[in-house]
């Protein structure tokens, strides 16, 4: 004989309210499942191509630090909640196509949560409306370009100190030292010749005379036959605005015609390991560039710098971008704690907010970053210091460059 069992409205009820919980279950699981994930992180970066150098140096070692760091830590703090980063990258292969249909791709179609920039100001300046357009906050540690900041892209922010205050910062030194004339080269990009540009305008008035500007284009092999003709000038200063093969070519062809001005200023690269390894850190003495921190800046430089060359085998991150980009990955690491990975609020908090750093006080006025000042780097006794202006100073400059040894 069977037995019915008498389902009453009370039981019905608690069925229902226990199906409804089920269901409700079922529907918010992959959104808890999203939240705990891991946070994916895209970008893509040169490791074949000439951008190579400089990117393998300022950013690529940055990234894999800065997630080693934050994984090993429990995660990416997330508003409170700790979640492991997920790098996903690519080759760009020094290829601005290459650069602006991965980062499509990344934020467009893989929807990643964050990015990372590339390097460089041209892959920048090719990707800055792209990620403006998507949404999606860029703290770019590499891009120098007054172009970038006349688009006012509200997503887009440069942490590099831009050719102005760079050039102010470079001509008050020549200016406070006695020199009288200098000669510029300069790579035939937008690098280059907004560099130029700056140099012409701070030139003006100060009583320095401009001797020779040669641009010369990327890539260049010779710069022998130029600096011949600038030796023959005789300057008080030598500018140049190069990238790293290039700075390294110029010094090497200096050395070799017997051009040894007084001042000696080279930009991209002069503030890499690689630059005192190649010269040698005598023939590197003396040297000038764009340089604007060492450990010796703050606590936070001393521990990123130790850590950086622990890490990667001695290799030491370069002391004017690598800085930046640390700084840079400062500053979005505070946001995401802060705000979440809401892209609108991580935007508004970078935007409107005074960024403790390794590099100092980080503070944007529209993309620009306008609170770290002009500086001039120069190698001496094995250490980029900066030299100027004396009130972020590591060392006093040294205003006769020696023999190129």
């Amino acid at each position: 004989m069977s037995q019915r069992t008498s389902f009453n409205p009370s039981n019905r009820r608690q069925f229902i309210r226990g199906a409804a919980a089920a269901v409700g279950a079922m529907s918010v699981a992959p959104h808890l499942i999203a939240q705990s994930g891991p946070v994916r992180v895209g970008y893509a970066i040169a490791r074949t191509g000439p951008w190579t150098g400089g990117a393998q140096v300022s950013q690529e070692p940055n990234y894999l630090l800065w997630a080693e760091q934050q994984n090993a830590a429990g995660g990416l703090d997330v508003k409170g909640v700790k979640r492991q980063i997920e790098l996903i990258s690519s080759d760009d292969r020094s290829e601005v196509e290459t650069v602006v249909r991965t980062y499509e791709k990344l934020m467009g179609s893989d929807k990643v949560d964050l990015v990372l920039p590339p390097w460089g100001s041209n892959a920048n300046f090719a990707v800055a409306p792209l990620a403006n357009r998507f949404g999606y906050p860029f703290l770019a540690p590499t891009a120098l370009s007054r172009r970038l900041v006349e688009m006012k892209l509200p997503y887009f922010f440069l942490l590099l100190q831009q050719p102005k205050p760079m050039c102010d910062a470079l001509v008050d030194m020549l200016k406070a030292n006695g020199a009288k004339t200098a000669a510029c080269i300069y790579v035939d990009d937008l690098f280059g010749l907004e560099n130029y540009a700056a140099l012409k305008v701070a030139l003006a008035g100060s009583g320095i005379q401009l001797v020779q500007d040669t641009s010369y284009p990327g890539g260049v092999k010779d710069l022998s036959p130029t600096l011949r003709s600038i030796k023959d000038k005789n300057p008080d200063a030598f500018i140049g605005f190069t990238y790293p093969p290039d700075t390294i070519l110029a010094s090497r062809q200096a050395k070799e015609v017997g051009f040894n001005p007084k001042f000696f200023y080279a930009s991209v690269g002069t503030a890499f390991q690689l630059y005192k390894n190649v010269m040698t850190p005598a023939g590197a003495e003396g040297v000038l560039g764009m340089g604007s921190w060492n450990a010796k800046t703050s606590p936070g430089a001393k521990a990123y710098f130790e850590a950086h060359t622990r890490k990667f085998g001695g290799k030491e991150p370069d002391r004017w971008a690598s800085g930046h980009c640390w700084a840079g990955l400062e500053i979005l690491t505070s946001a995401v704690k802060q705000v979440g990975l809401d892209r609108k609020a991580m935007r508004d908090y970078i935007a409107n907010t005074t960024h403790k750093t390794i590099i100092g006080d980080v503070k944007f006025t529209g993309s620009e970053n306008t609170a770290t000042p002009g500086t001039v780097g120069q190698w001496q006794n094995g250490e980029m210091e900066v030299v100027w202006p004396p009130k972020v100073a590591t060392a006093k400059l040294n205003p006769a460059k020696p023999a190129w040894k």
